[in-house]
């Protein structure tokens, strides 16, 4: 079919890449910082009217997709503080009584685990003192940000979504903990995907870290996973992507940066202004691109309305 996506066929594992020094990372932190926009509201203020419009003209088939994975409550090892849920209500003797009663829930949650979706705000990184764009991060407070917080995006962030799936490329079901994903990858995944990452969209690159944890397990995803080498973020730059979500947390572990354990949060959030989806899930959208042959949808990503928070739970819905 017109359109359909093709594999270039597997490809080995990339050599380990060398050590970033901090004056590199510097470097290359300074030209991303001065390609981002000046605008307060960081990489989404390159989604206008028009692209939202233009975004709904990938709808097709009208089929909608979660792109979360379920919050979870269980410990295990990459999720040593879960989520807490509990019904509130109705007690024990409401269950059967007569009259009116309601079930009522009561959830806490760290927001910034490394297993539940989650969208970093734009003050969640800070760095030398500073937040995105120069903000003090004296803005922090006891009390919750001051500025840039996810109350920024309140609307949401809706635009035209493409995934870019790295183990489909390679030809291995997912990336092992450790392996980078670079830039030449990133740019490969587009040909053999037949799609072109384009100015605001908002771009999800598949690791397969929620494929490998439901068949192995899970493990300690703090200390050992795969994300985005550094140096990929000048691919966000060039094409002026508004968002970046990924199935881990998008920083490989461990790193190769000396001095910044987070460079890809860092480079980001921080440099680029964007906000970042962390641990989604990409396998119930996987077939349905397949099936269809393109790897691009409309997509809406819809934060809680936290109006002093670092971050926020998110289900993103893919529509095609």
């Amino acid at each position: 079919m017109a359109g359909e996506a093709v594999p270039e066929g597997p490809r080995s594992r990339p050599a380990a890449p060398a050590r970033q020094s901090p004056a590199d990372f510097e470097a290359l932190y300074r030209r991303l910082r001065d390609r981002a926009t000046s605008d307060v509201r960081g990489a989404v203020a390159t989604i206008t009217p028009e692209h939202v419009k233009a975004a709904a003209s990938e709808i097709r088939t009208g089929r909608t997709v979660t792109l979360a994975a379920p919050i979870e409550t269980r410990t295990t090892p990459d999720n040593p503080e879960p989520a807490a849920h509990r019904l509130t209500g109705p007690s024990r003797n409401e269950v059967h009584a007569q009259g009116l009663h309601f079930a009522l829930d009561h959830f806490e949650m760290n927001v910034h685990g490394n297993a539940d979706s989650h969208l970093d705000a734009l003050c969640h990184v800070v760095y030398d003192g500073t937040l995105h764009g120069g903000v003090d991060a004296a803005t922090l407070t006891p009390e919750g940000a001051v500025a840039l917080s996810v109350d920024s995006v309140r609307n949401g962030i809706v635009g035209r979504g493409v995934l870019l799936d790295i183990p489909r490329l390679r030809g291995v079901p997912w990336l092992e903990p450790g392996d980078h994903v670079t830039a030449d990858d990133l740019s490969a995944a587009e040909r053999g995907q037949r799609v072109e990452v384009g100015e605001g969209d908002l771009l999800f690159v598949r690791v397969g870290h929620r494929l490998r944890r439901t068949e192995l397990g899970p493990w300690d995803a703090a200390s050992s996973r795969a994300g985005l080498h550094p140096t990929a973020m000048e691919f966000l730059a060039d094409r002026h992507v508004a968002l970046l979500g990924g199935d881990g947390n998008n920083d490989t572990a461990p790193g190769i940066t000396d001095g910044v354990d987070f460079p890809v949060h860092v480079l980001g959030v921080h440099a680029l202004g964007l906000y970042l989806l962390d641990y989604l899930r990409f396998e119930d959208l996987m077939p349905l691109c397949e099936e269809a042959g393109r790897w691009s949808f409309f997509c809406v990503v819809a934060p809680l309305r936290l109006p002093r928070a670092t971050g926020s739970p998110v289900n993103p819905i893919a529509v095609l």
